[in-house]
């Protein structure tokens, strides 16, 4: 070609996002795009003297991944390049998920919506948005996010509790005595019409009571949507619907008949259908029948029903990780709640001695048929980390039989003994390989759920695409493959990418240059091994990360390499932005040029 190109990708085996099968080609870009594409049949295509060159040769060229769940909103403000997410392959990051976003909110206010829900550590979530809030609408809050060093792209839903609390107020709007009045409920909607034209994805909203604020205003009261009337979110399905945007949700789990509201408003025979993204199609080791319903309601929705439905799913064993009691899921019940509205360890652990409550704790513990995420079973729960070396390795259940006493009085002891110095792992979901093939293949099922940037010590799934492809590939070796790679690269790219109308996953001829080079040859057992990293942005928090530079040799965003090898190039997320807000529905090819700072982002 006669265009002088400044970036070759050579000889890799190209997967275009749209579910087509690998070709080997080289692909050009120029301009933030691709240019070009030569397959087998094609002259190869030539570099020129200032050509960027990556050798693609045995290796997977595809579109970057998308990941439709993250909560980096507070990370993106005093670290931008979201490095762990973009050294995996991810290009494009949705946040504002699960009805919080720090749109609207106060930093105040925005703390204790964030913190507790996504265990974030509250002093520096609320020095991020004290030091970087400048905006009071959603388009001010996209310009703040252009202004600096982004790295991948990012896309973003308007929080319900976020926008509910800044309309009537965080008490107001968390008090169940104050339901909203019909001149907030016009201004919510006003509000969320100010986003949808500054190019929001639409609202995320939540009825599950289960996570709750931090602070001490309204410590331990559930989120602001949990209080929403249904009138109130069929005023915003209304919205969303006319404006074509998405409603993203998290059902009622005491309850799950909820389940049935997200299903019927999506539901379109006899109106528009509203496209709708629900948290989670799992394989709980608490509910092991429960993977059998996502199917079945998926079509009913969207076969039956002609809606726009889908379940979001994490395509890896959800295996998490705690330090002492603060773990989410002991928000569930009762007792567990009690203990995390304690935040002093010494008023935390007179109650965790205290025998009455250990009744409590034990009652709620033993219960059948509660409704539950957490499968409360001991003797799924390894002791990783202890000041009692002759703990690590063993399981709080086989400790408690060998102590002669209850699991629950045995992980009680521990905690009351060590603190946050007893760390534990256990299995949440998705243990099962062959449910978890079925599910990755079933209709309405898309891939989602990482919560990259939230959970900081529990979890760590920003390798999630990676980690599909190493199940795919390693079927594929056994002779038992469930999905071809060109079909999982569709399912981590296009398919999201068409769901929720962006501009991204895919790398045609004209499309914005947002790739990821993957050698197949690193998507080994390593994909799964836990590490650990320190967030200097976050008081040098060690938070747990994935680390599979074997894998992924390359990541592209704009048209920019900027991760190859193991190493990210320099001034990275510090002194030039690559990646850019994706706006709603945008022109295909859309980019912006790399922008570079005139004062370096110092972390």
């Amino acid at each position: 070609m006669s265009q002088t190109l400044e970036l070759l990708v050579r000889g890799g085996t190209y997967f275009d996002g749209t579910g087509a099968p690998g070709v080997l080609a080289d692909v050009g870009i120029s301009g933030g795009r691709v240019v070009a594409v030569a397959g087998p049949s094609d002259p190869p295509l030539t570099a020129g003297p200032d050509t960027e060159v990556v050798d693609a040769t045995g290796r997977w060229v595809m579109p970057g991944f998308v990941d439709a769940h993250t909560h980096y909103d507070a990370e993106v403000q005093v670290a931008p390049g979201l490095n762990e997410s973009v050294r995996h392959g991810v290009t494009t990051v949705l946040m504002g998920n699960c009805s919080i976003s720090a749109v609207y909110s106060s930093p105040t206010d925005a703390a204790d919506l964030f913190s507790r829900v996504e265990a974030l550590p509250r002093p520096h979530v609320l020095a991020a948005f004290e030091q970087e809030k400048s905006w009071t609408t959603p388009q001010q809050w996209v310009d703040a996010l252009e202004r600096k060093p982004l790295g991948p792209n990012v896309a973003s839903f308007l929080g319900h509790s976020d926008v509910r609390a800044s309309v009537m107020g965080l008490g107001r709007a968390t008090d169940e005595a104050h339901k909203a009045e019909r001149g907030e409920m016009r201004e919510v909607e006003r509000r969320l019409e100010e986003a949808l034209d500054a190019g929001f994805l639409g609202i995320s909203t939540m009825t599950n009571p289960w996570d709750k604020l931090d602070g001490d205003r309204y410590r331990s009261r559930t989120l602001p949507s949990t209080f929403a009337s249904w009138k109130e979110f069929r005023r915003i399905s209304r919205v969303l619907r006319r404006r074509e945007g998405v409603l993203q949700g998290v059902p009622n789990l005491n309850k799950k008949y909820d389940v049935g509201f997200y299903l019927f408003t999506s539901m379109g025979r006899v109106r528009k259908p509203l496209r709708v993204s629900l948290l989670a199609a799992a394989d709980t080791k608490a509910e092991p029948w429960v993977h059998r319903i996502f199917g079945p309601l998926a079509f009913l929705a969207n076969r039956i029903g002609g809606g726009e439905f889908t379940w979001q799913h994490l395509p890896t064993t959800f295996r998490v990780w705690a330090d002492g009691i603060d773990l989410v899921v002991f928000e569930e019940f009762g007792s567990g709640r009690e203990a995390l509205h304690l935040r002093e360890e010494m008023g935390r652990n007179a109650l965790l001695s205290d025998e009455a409550y250990r009744r409590w704790f034990r009652k709620d513990f033993d219960k059948r048929f509660s409704p539950r995420v957490w499968h409360r079973d001991f003797d799924d729960a390894e002791i990783t980390e202890c000041p009692d070396d002759a703990l690590i390795g063993r399981h709080i259940g086989e400790v408690a039989r060998e102590r002669g006493v209850h699991p629950v009085d045995c992980f009680l002891d521990l905690v009351v003994e060590h603190g946050t110095k007893l760390r534990w792992k256990t299995n949440i979901a998705n243990t099962r390989p062959a449910v978890q093939d079925k599910l990755v293949t079933t209709p309405g099922v898309t891939i989602g759920f990482s919560d990259a940037g939230a959970h900081l010590r529990n979890m760590a799934f920003y390798n999630f695409g990676i980690r599909l492809l190493h199940r795919v590939h390693e079927a594929q070796g056994r002779g038992r493959p469930f999905l071809t790679v060109e079909q999982a690269v569709h399912k981590l790219t296009g398919e999201l990418a068409d769901f929720y109308r962006l501009d991204a996953g895919r790398i045609q001829v004209g499309d914005r240059a947002d790739l990821v080079v993957v050698d197949p040859a690193g998507l080994d057992a390593g994909v799964d091994d836990y590490h650990e990293a320190v967030m200097p942005e976050f008081g040098n928090l060690s938070r747990i990360v994935n680390r599979n530079d074997a894998a992924v040799a390359a990541t592209v965003v704009g048209g920019h390499l900027v991760f190859r090898d193991g190493e990210f190039v320099d001034g990275y997320g510090r002194e030039f932005a690559t990646g850019r807000f994706l706006r709603r529905a945008e022109p295909r090819g859309s980019v912006t040029p790399m922008r570079r700072l005139r004062e370096p982002v110092t972390q």
